[in-house]
C-alpha cells in the first residue's frame, strides 16, 4: 500500500451538528496536517470501500489508518487528539475501566446524536461557511 499523506482518516456525520462541530474543532487544530475527513452523510459516501455498511458507519464514529485498519468509538478521538497535541484530555478514556465506561457512554450519545444537536440550537449550514475540508482519498 502506498504511503499516505495523513494519519488518521475520520468518517463523521455531517448532518451532526456536534460531529461537524469536532470535525472542525479538529481540523483547526491540526496542524501538521495529519487528519482527514470525510462525510458519511454525503449522497456519494460509500462505506463498502471500507469494509462496512452505512449503518455501521452511521452507529459509531470510525477512523481509517493509513494500513486500511479501522478503529471506532472514543478510539478513534484519542487518537485524533494526540496528533493534534491534546492526547492527555483523552488519555485516561484509555485505562481499562474508563475504557469500557467510555465507549458506553459513546454509544448512548452517538444514538442520539442528531437529535440532541438540533435540541440545542445546531442546524445545517446553508452557506458554506461551517463546511470543512472533506476527502475521499484512499
Amino acid at each position: 500500500m502506498s504511503q499516505t499523506p495523513w494519519k488518521l482518516k475520520l468518517l463523521f456525520d455531517g448532518n451532526c451538528p456536534f460531529c461537524t462541530m469536532e470535525a472542525r474543532w479538529l481540523q483547526r487544530r491540526d496542524k501538521n496536517n495529519q487528519l482527514v475527513f470525510e462525510d458519511i452523510s454525503q449522497p456519494d459516501f460509500d462505506a463498502s470501500r471500507y469494509g462496512l455498511t452505512q449503518t455501521q458507519v452511521m452507529g459509531a464514529m470510525h477512523g481509517i489508518l493509513p494500513d486500511g485498519r479501522i478503529i471506532t468509538k472514543v478510539e478513534v478521538f484519542r487518537q485524533a487528539y494526540q496528533m493534534v497535541g491534546l492526547g492527555w484530555l483523552l488519555a485516561p478514556t484509555g485505562w481499562p475501566l474508563l475504557r469500557t465506561l467510555a465507549n458506553w457512554g459513546y454509544e448512548l450519545f452517538a444514538h442520539y446524536r442528531v437529535p440532541l444537536g438540533r435540541l440545542f440550537g445546531g442546524q445545517q449550514c446553508e452557506s458554506g461557511t461551517c463546511a470543512i475540508k472533506t476527502t475521499t482519498k484512499k
